[in-house]
């Protein structure tokens, strides 16, 4: 049909605006701090706590008795509370290395490949002397070992078994199986591609501290990778399709064994561990501040690591203050997280609380007191742990409740079920305080139980942003509008580029002001602020003018009581 009219008559047009705005790529909390199991200091995505516990473990033995760290405990809080992901930085004390696979022969007696753990530290040696029905002498749920099964030389492939460490020969506990694999690099189902080969080396370089990769194929195994292929059978078969004679022989054997050669304690000799309200300034979990630098560096790096909101449950501004300023640091050049803190260790006064927090002043920062109780899922013990150990899970709760936008606290969104008690049941008048010194209190209630019942950040000057649920607000909004102009960045700077903006950019800010986290908005990106010299500039600028919502935090009710006869106002 004509899009103008010459003739009188009629124009029906088309505006389709219902395209449905895509979504922010999720990104949900990320947790430093020790594990039993893992990399060590290599941020690892994870999707749910049994992938937790599988990748980095659950309870510690130390000494007579078992503890749980404080990572472990954030994780399942985290993932209980809807929670969907989280990324998990493994922190250790002294050096840890990787266990490896004990010699897998071929039928030439040579060894034909090796395998290494991705787990690192002692806890993955297996020993290699067999006791009764093939156990091994340590080997535990924790660590791992191989087997190969269903040799093929005709067709040069064989299976490979991951099982678990304390199983037998008659109980295998099989973790991954990968069937059909080959020594030949130029296959598909090479070994290498098909479990992986990545190792990596962790690089500091002035101010920047990265990880640098080794390896040609992505790791695919949760256990272990391919550390080498000793005996390779490029082009395992003849024209003919027969195999080659000079690679039968290179084809492992059928059998099983264990890995061992690791290196690293999760409690350091000499070091007495102290967990739970016993942490102090020169024993954290076994480890001092200094073993979280690395870890705290490393996700400084915005393009590598993603994540919305950061705590390192164990440290506190009291006892490890310059790693607790390195994480706030980061926060805000980042620019797309909020940190979690604590500010003391455990029992310690309010006025030493609202002392440490004089000397912050951070709207990418939030922390909350006081220490709480909970149940030790190892022990069983009631023990007291420090409040950024749970209040991401809040956080998950409220995302997956509502929105970012909506605060973190409150009866509603701030109850924590998991919760005994708090280290100190705070009155009228300590709330008052805390939140005066911009502390977020963590309230008792006689029927609502323990209740996070504050929900401010760390920035002295009264404005929008000294409130998480605005802060948290502002990082959601710059994380999908810095995803749309990505896809800008070396396009034509035009006005078909500029309305491709607009049309992704406002249909999302309806949306969140429909879901009550703008009063109103605006975007600007038109001549008037790409002028002909901006352009020239290879500059492209938009302008965006955001109202945000505000809480309800102070709720004023008159009770007017009137004589017998007295008119209501209208």
């Amino acid at each position: 049909m004509a899009e103008t009219l010459i003739s009188p008559g009629v124009l029906a047009r088309e505006n389709d605006q219902s395209f449905v705005t895509s979504q922010p790529a999720e990104r949900g909390a990320a947790i430093i701090g020790p594990t039993v199991l893992g990399p060590v200091e290599r941020p690892t995505l994870i999707s749910s706590f049994s992938s937790y516990q599988a990748i980095f473990g659950g309870t510690l033995e130390s000494g007579s008795g078992e503890f749980t760290y404080l990572t472990s405990i954030a994780a399942n809080q985290y993932f209980q509370n809807g929670g969907t992901s989280l990324l998990v930085t493994r922190v250790t004390s002294g050096s840890f290395t990787a266990a490896t696979s004990s010699a897998i022969n071929n039928f030439d007696a040579n060894n034909a490949f090796e395998l290494e753990t991705i787990s690192e530290g002692e806890i993955m040696n297996t020993g290699v002397d067999e006791i009764s029905n093939g156990a091994l002498e340590t080997g535990s749920s924790y660590n791992v070992r191989w087997e190969v099964a269903a040799v093929n030389t005709s067709s040069g492939v064989f299976s490979l078994l991951v099982r678990r460490g304390d199983d037998t020969n008659s109980n295998k506990v099989v973790l991954e199986s990968y069937n059909n694999i080959s020594l030949d690099p130029f296959a598909s189902n090479y070994i290498s591609r098909a479990i992986g080969d990545i190792s990596t080396t962790l690089v500091t370089e002035g101010a920047d501290t990265f990880l640098q990769e080794s390896g040609s194929f992505p790791n695919i195994s949760n256990y272990v990778r391919v550390k080498e292929v000793k005996t390779p059978t490029p082009y395992y078969f003849n024209n003919d399709g027969s195999a080659k004679d000079q690679f039968t022989g290179s084809m492992p054997i059928i059998g099983s064994g264990s890995f061992n050669g690791a290196d690293g304690s999760n409690i350091p000799t000499g070091r007495v561990a102290n967990f739970y309200q016993n942490i102090n300034a020169t024993d954290t979990q076994g480890l001092v501040g200094d073993d979280y630098d690395n870890a705290i560096a490393l996700l400084a790096n915005q393009d590598d690591y993603q994540f919305n909101v950061i705590s390192v449950p164990g440290l506190s501004n009291q006892h490890q203050a310059s790693q607790i300023t390195s994480v706030m640091n980061n926060s805000i050049s980042r620019g797309d997280s909020i940190a979690v803190i604590d500010l003391v260790g455990y029992n310690q006064l309010i006025g030493t609380v609202t002392n440490q927090a004089a000397g912050i002043d951070n709207s990418y920062t939030a922390t909350y007191w006081p220490w709480l109780q909970t149940v030790d899922p190892s022990s069983g013990m009631l023990v007291y742990i420090p409040a950024s150990t749970f209040i991401p899970g809040v956080y998950a709760f409220t995302d997956a409740s509502s929105d970012p936008w909506f605060a973190p606290a409150g009866i509603t969104r701030g109850g924590m079920g998991q919760v005994v008690r708090a280290e100190r049941k705070l009155t009228s008048t300590n709330r008052d305080t805390l939140y005066e010194a911009n502390v977020n209190p963590i309230a008792t209630f006689p029927s609502q139980g323990v209740v996070v019942f504050g929900q401010k950040t760390l920035q002295k000057a009264a404005s929008a942003l000294d409130r998480v649920n605005v802060r948290r607000l502002l990082i959601t909004l710059k994380s999908f509008i810095s995803q749309i102009a990505d896809n800008l960045v070396f396009e034509q700077n035009t006005i078909a580029t500029r309305q491709n903006f607009l049309t992704q950019v406002n249909p999302y800010l309806e949306s969140v002001q429909q879901r009550q986290g703008l009063y109103a908005f605006k975007v600007v990106m038109d001549e008037s602020n790409n002028t002909p010299d901006v352009i020239d500039r290879n500059e492209l600028v938009g302008q965006i003018f955001l109202q945000p919502t505000r809480t309800a935090e102070f709720i004023l009710l008159d009770f007017n009581v009137l004589p017998t006869g007295a008119t209501f106002p209208a």
